[in-house]
């Protein structure tokens, strides 16, 4: 006896038993759409029969059989049994051997969201849009398409337009929702971990307070790595308020436990144009309250204050910035004789540059290309267009991961350096045609072109890694002949009339804080670094500091520095006299000249 035969008939036996049930729509066997977007195409069709019960087969996505039959039912002959309505859409039934028909149940339709919509239409409110985008670009071109991308769990009601106050009555506030103080507060907690200098720095100044009767007006990313400096700088005596420099970087949830602990924040991710320029003047205009410090991340809260209340210079003290963008406008201010107060430039500290710039966007330039498009690296062409440190840290980790990187740069020795290090220089319009990532970090304007954009493959991804939305030339996309095509958050498809699309990452913004989050440990060098700025530029003696951009005393650099080595369980090997007196050194440091370049 064959083992198909004899396995048939133990089966028969052990079924003969089994007392019929009916089918109903709350039995175990039927599915139901719990998900946003998935909708049954039919009610199912229930199944009664008292004497032979028979089911049809129940097809489950990502099954690999096609179902299975209750008791006493044979497997009928596909090819024989089963046919399709035409009149139900392509639905299929299974013929009874009684002669019945029973329809098969219907496999879930995904329905998307209305993919045709107009791109530039906000759910939100839209009636503040009084404000000239004349006063600065680096960080607002939104061009209205900004709330979209907020998070489709919240009520897109704005929050201008909410009453919010914490747990303690105060309202001096503006986010998204103070409800979500708590997950909030986990997340600065679990920041506080990895970010060991601030934590230290706290702890030992704290008795100190050498901020105290400082007023700081900030305008960075509100992260939870940034709540942990702004806890640690009101732990050392200051004041502080605070908005966002950019509409999507904005973790709402770390913004309001922030509220909640006290602080003055207005900024939610997917604020409009004018909600940003609102927000940070909400945080300067308040009456009966002087900043006399400003930490900014981009020269956007530097600029509305030299345009709106220039009288406010009189009682700084001085700027810390901390960004290429940024400090590029101070130097410009510096050039023209309108900078009214010293300036401390962190973005060119070592701690700054070799650290956050490249080891940071080493690792979150492959985060941020992941959780937008799913993308596989090994194989691809990638142009990298500036090869200083943040360009350094995307080709090191695109070659790391198998793709074919080309380098743009304008600069002999960053060229020498791309070539030296293995790669192609070629000039942007030499590859467009054939690269499969276009990656922006320059800090200038229009890197990408329209032409360029023109020229590019369909499914071509374009992003940028430098602080302002100015390198990709945006605007030009937005014509009748193109189609914006939203597929999720922060990522859009640009179609052509002849079907090509590019896709387009955080509409140009910075790509790795928009659509992706960075190692909180880097975070936590940059963020040591301007609170000793701050310090610095507040308590200095006058006349130390004059109306000029300074770079950090290369004491600093070295401080920041070795508050981090103990999480690496390091040693530093400490100079003997007759070492320190040749080289000439003290044997504290500083270790290295200005002009050093490491």
């Amino acid at each position: 006896m064959s083992v198909q035969v004899l396995a048939a008939e133990m089966a028969e036996v052990e079924l003969k038993d089994v007392p019929s049930k009916e089918l109903t729509p709350e039995s175990p066997l039927t599915t139901k759409a719990d998900d946003k977007g998935i909708v049954e195409s039919e009610p199912k069709a229930v199944v009664t029969s008292a004497t032979t019960p028979t089911m049809e087969p129940i097809v489950k996505t990502g099954d690999p059989s096609p179902g299975f039959l209750t008791p006493n039912t044979k497997m009928p002959q596909a090819s024989a049994m089963k046919r399709t309505d035409p009149q139900q859409n392509g639905g299929e039934a299974f013929v009874n051997r009684d002669g019945t028909v029973a329809e098969a149940p219907r496999l879930k339709k995904i329905q998307f969201a209305d993919q045709k919509q107009e791109f530039n239409k906000r759910p939100t409110k839209i009636g503040r849009r009084s404000l000239s985008r004349s006063i600065s670009q680096s960080s607002t071109d939104s061009y209205g398409s900004a709330a979209s991308y907020t998070d489709s769990s919240d009520d897109e009601t704005s929050p201008r337009d909410k009453q919010q106050k914490n747990s303690k009555g105060n309202g001096d506030f503006c986010i998204k929702n103070i409800k979500q103080a708590d997950f909030g507060r986990r997340e600065i907690e679990i920041a506080e971990q990895e970010m060991p200098a601030l934590m230290a720095l706290r702890k030992r100044a704290q008795g100190e307070k050498p901020l105290a009767g400082a007023k700081v007006v900030g305008c960075t990313h509100i992260t939870a790595q940034t709540a942990v400096l702004m806890e640690t700088l009101s732990a050392l005596g200051a004041q502080c308020r605070w908005a966002a420099c950019n509409i999507y970087s904005t973790q709402n949830e770390v913004a309001a436990a922030l509220a909640e602990g006290g602080f003055s924040v207005f900024a939610w991710k997917g604020e409009s144009e004018d909600d940003f320029w609102w927000c940070i003047d909400r945080c300067v205009n308040l009456e009966g309250w002087q900043p006399n410090m400003i930490l900014d991340d981009g020269g956007d809260l530097t600029h509305w204050i030299y345009k709106k209340y220039p009288n406010m210079f009189k009682k700084i003290k001085g700027i810390v910035e901390e960004s290429v963008t940024g400090v590029h406008r101070l130097y410009q201010l510096s050039k023209a004789g309108k900078l009214c107060v010293p300036a401390m430039n962190v973005n060119d500290s070592v701690t700054k540059q070799k650290f956050d710039n490249l080891y940071c966007c080493r690792e979150s330039i492959l985060d941020g290309l992941k959780r937008t498009t799913d993308v596989m690296f090994g194989g691809k062409q990638v142009v990298v267009c500036g090869y200083g440190e943040v360009g350094k840290g995307c080709c090191a980790a695109l070659k790391a991961m198998g793709s074919i990187v080309y380098v743009t740069e304008i600069d002999p020795i960053c060229a020498l350096q791309a070539c030296m290090d293995g790669f192609r220089l070629v000039k942007l319009n030499e590859v467009i045609r054939q690269v499969d990532i276009v990656i922006t970090c320059t800090g200038n304007k229009n890197v990408v072109v329209r032409e360029y954009l023109d020229r590019m493959k369909n499914g071509c991804i374009v992003c940028n890694m430098g602080h302002s939305n100015t390198e990709i030339d945006v605007a030009s996309l937005r014509t009748p002949e193109l189609t914006w095509e939203r597929v999720r958050s922060q990522v859009d498809h640009v179609i052509w009339p002849d079907g090509k699309r590019i896709v387009l990452l955080a509409e140009g913004r910075l790509l790795n804080l928009s659509c992706s989050t960075v190692p909180t440990f880097v975070l936590s060098i940059t963020a040591t670094t301007q609170a000793l700025a701050l310090i610095e530029l507040y308590n200095a003696p006058e006349g130390r500091y004059k109306q000029d951009v300074y770079l950090l005393p290369k004491k600093m650099d070295e401080y920041v520095a070795s508050l981090h080595l103990p999480t690496f369980d390091a040693h530093l090997t400490e100079l003997s006299d007759e070492q320190a007196k040749y080289l000439g050194l003290n044997k504290n440091g500083p270790f290295k000249p200005n002009y050093y370049r490491y």
